[in-house]
């Protein structure tokens, strides 16, 4: 898979530009997408099995879409939690202009896509979502594991999924090592082939 994906593309021009339809929240619409971003086809298999096995995200507080590509992740916590105020966290300009555009068009305030910088220190997570970019290896994963986790909420929750091929299961254990007391890792579901892995600060 090209890092292309994951790093920093520059937005795409209008005529680079394609529409396709998803169902997201149980609403049809219509999102704009490009390539040089992860699956701009269609909604890929794990972030599907995602949003399949999440319970309703928090009403309120700030939620965190981890590595948003187009924004499937974002758009469908902002139709969930309209009092929310949803973090669309990526490193390519790309992702993140197309996120934009997307919430613009589906009438979504309460999206923002930000470069990780951008998001403020004080900020935390009543709930992470995300499909981790699994591709760009265990050293630069673990260490976007290690700098988001800790800012969930006490008591909150981060949703991750991971196709058990790629190391789900040694990626459960390596969470479970490096977090340890104070936390509760466990899978949550099974799926397509992928795992739904959560991570919860206790309180």
């Amino acid at each position: 898979m090209p890092q292309e994906q994951y790093f920093s593309s520059k937005p795409a021009d209008d005529g680079s530009l394609r529409t396709i339809p998803v169902r997201l929240a149980g609403r049809d619409v219509e999102v704009l997408t490009a390539g040089g971003v992860f699956s701009p086809g269609h909604v890929d298999a794990g972030t599907q099995v995602l949003l399949d096995e999440v319970p309703e995200p928090p009403a309120s507080g700030h939620l965190l879409d981890l590595g948003s590509g187009w924004g499937p992740v974002a758009i469908t916590l902002g139709f969930e939690s309209p009092d929310a105020t949803v973090w669309a966290v990526d490193v390519n300009e790309r992702a993140l202009d197309l996120v934009r555009r997307n919430a613009r068009r589906l009438g979504l305030v309460n999206v923002n896509a930000a470069m990780p910088d951008d998001v403020p220190d004080d900020v935390r997570f009543a709930a992470i979502w995300s499909n981790p970019p699994i591709r760009i290896g265990k050293a630069e994963l673990h260490a976007l594991l290690r700098r988001w986790l800790p800012r969930l909420d006490v008591g909150a929750t981060a949703w991750l999924v991971v196709q058990k091929h790629l190391g789900s299961d040694s990626l459960q254990r390596w969470l479970a090592e490096e977090f340890g007391d104070g936390w509760t890792v466990a899978r949550a579901a099974s799926s397509k082939g992928f795992r739904i892995l959560t991570v919860t600060r206790d309180a």
